[in-house]
């Protein structure tokens, strides 16, 4: 079981959430501070991903608590939660997800642009990160004529160029051979703790794992938080 600390970030008591008959989550716990990279670990169906969506706001907990921040997720409003994973939460998906109609630049702009920042300003801001993570020379491709491992990197800039306080990243690299998968691991969390942004990896590979500050293996809905049970 994983209990929260003072400092935390984030911060989740006794989650419970089932689809059905089926119990994703069943008391799990979980807590990151600023600048801390924790691997949600677990087998396919234990609950990892159901977890990640609930800790960003996406899905709803049937019961339990969920703090960011000093405020509780479960009782803001769907537009309060939508603005939050705008402006303070990022996000990496493991085949990118980028807009394949867009440039690599207006694609990590993106999410400035969505909050209303004027076109070239976002775009310089994006160029900036763009070039941290080593694809700036990509910038006016659009994703189906770059390379794995180059997409997911615009994917990690589109991540943090609103400068998000916390980065939720899913399988980052599972879509990615074993070569781009670890310069994308370097490059998002040397980016990250720049920043001090905080960074939930949801991975079942532990060489991705062996970046995180600390492992939570998720099985049969529950939590174990593998520091405190050495």
């Amino acid at each position: 079981m994983t209990t929260s600390s003072p400092g935390s970030l984030l911060a989740a008591h006794d989650l419970r959430k089932a689809y059905g008959p089926t119990h994703a989550l069943d008391g799990a716990e979980f807590s990151i501070h600023p600048g801390e990279v924790v691997a949600v670990m677990g087998p396919s169906g234990s609950g990892k991903s159901t977890l990640l969506h609930c800790l960003a706001g996406i899905v709803l907990p049937d019961s339990g608590s969920i703090t960011y921040n000093g405020r509780e997720l479960t009782n803001m409003s769907d537009a309060q939660r939508s603005a939050l994973r705008r402006s303070e939460f990022g996000f990496v998906f493991q085949f990118g997800q980028l807009v394949p109609e867009l440039t690599c630049v207006e694609n990590v702009a993106l999410p400035l642009r969505l909050n209303g920042t004027p076109r070239k300003q976002a775009e310089r801001t994006a160029l900036t990160w763009m070039e941290r993570l080593e694809v700036d020379d990509l910038q006016a491709k659009r994703p189906g004529e770059v390379s794995g491992g180059q997409g997911q990197r615009v994917a990690v800039a589109r991540a943090l160029v609103t400068g998000p306080r916390l980065l939720f990243a899913d399988e980052p690299t599972g879509a990615l051979d074993s070569f781009n998968g670890e310069r994308v691991m370097e490059l998002l969390t040397e980016a990250a703790r720049s920043t001090n942004a905080a960074v939930v990896l949801v991975t079942h590979e532990t060489r991705v794992a062996a970046y995180s500050d600390r492992e939570i293996v998720v099985r049969d809905g529950r939590s174990r938080d593998m520091e405190r049970a050495v």
